[in-house]
């Protein structure tokens, strides 16, 4: 998927990322977002990548330095720490071209309003907390989102991911692949990957008749199931599924469902070698021209496309 926005700073020389630390020094959340970036800082240079570090208080002062990316990072353990000048942090925050949260950080700009409207990655344990939000955010399931300017990822380990996918969209794969040789990593985990409790965090009791749908999407991907199937196994008629997945998903069943197939596909082609046309079957894609069609038009790229990248590598 391409980010617009990100695409267009990656031009700018030098890029000034600044990360906002909310949180402790020594948190995966923390290490996960600052040593990928200050690695691919040190592989391109000055010239291409400057990564700053501040506190919240020193952020929140500083009125008159420019960054291109800014994000406030915490732990999510750290949540009950909310820095009292959060309203000037978000107004800060938003001052950047790009910007938004990690862990806790995503919690405390999404309830200053930062994130009403648009997508947004909360780490699954803070939903009891994000009740207030919920109605405000799209609350998404994954790891991390980037949806326009506004960035968000749900922490801890995915913290890593989200850095590294940060570093292609920004310097592309060869880059990332050197920071990922230098962290040991072996697989980077993409947007479309989802925190493994999250729709059941959610949803699981006040909205069971979707869960029960998604549950049902996931186990049904290489032979999908119809939307009347998928309802009628859940207990609700049609138009109730719908309902439910637009209020609480942004999303229509069949387009939900469609995603899900493809993103799976796409993970399949980056790591197995299950041959192309293997893997739109695996995926229920009995023609190869609607997979490749369909995989570009959510991806930007085809199949082959994505293969190939993932050979180069």
């Amino acid at each position: 998927m391409q980010h617009a926005e990100l695409s267009r700073l990656a031009r700018e020389a030098p890029l000034r990322v600044l990360l906002v630390n909310a949180g402790e020094p020594d948190s995966l959340t923390w290490s996960g977002i600052v040593q990928p970036l200050r690695l691919a800082a040190k592989m391109v240079g000055p010239q291409r990548l400057i990564v700053d570090v501040r506190s919240p208080d020193k952020f929140a002062g500083d009125s008159q330095r420019h960054w291109h990316l800014v994000l406030l990072v915490a732990d999510e353990a750290e949540a009950g720490l909310r820095p009292a000048n959060m309203r000037l942090l978000a107004q800060r925050c938003r001052s950047a071209p790009c910007w938004g949260g990690v862990g806790a950080g995503v919690l405390w700009l999404a309830e200053t309003g930062a994130f009403n409207g648009v997508r947004t990655a909360l780490p699954w344990p803070l939903y009891p907390d994000a009740e207030v939000i919920a109605e405000q955010a799209l609350l998404s399931p994954h790891l991390f989102e980037i949806d326009g300017p506004r960035l968000s990822c749900c922490g801890g380990g995915a913290s890593i991911d989200f850095a590294l996918n940060l570093v292609d969209m920004l310097f592309g794969a060869t880059v990332q692949a050197q920071v990922k040789e230098v962290l040991c990593v072996d697989r980077v985990r993409g947007q479309e990957e989802r925190q493994r409790v999250a729709l059941q965090a959610r949803f699981g009791v006040l909205q069971p008749k979707l869960t029960e749908a998604v549950t049902l999407m996931e186990a049904n991907i290489e032979e999908p199931l119809s939307t009347d199937e998928i309802a009628q196994l859940a207990g609700v008629s049609r138009r109730q599924l719908e309902r439910l997945f637009k209020q609480y998903l942004g999303s229509l069943p069949s387009r939900y469902y469609l995603e899900l197939r493809l993103k799976r596909a796409r993970q399949l082609l980056r790591d197995t070698n299950h041959s192309i046309v293997q893997v739109g079957l695996m995926c229920g894609f009995s023609s190869g021209s609607h997979f490749s069609t369909a995989f570009g038009a959510l991806f930007g790229k085809t199949p082959r496309e994505e293969r190939q990248r993932k050979l180069a590598e």
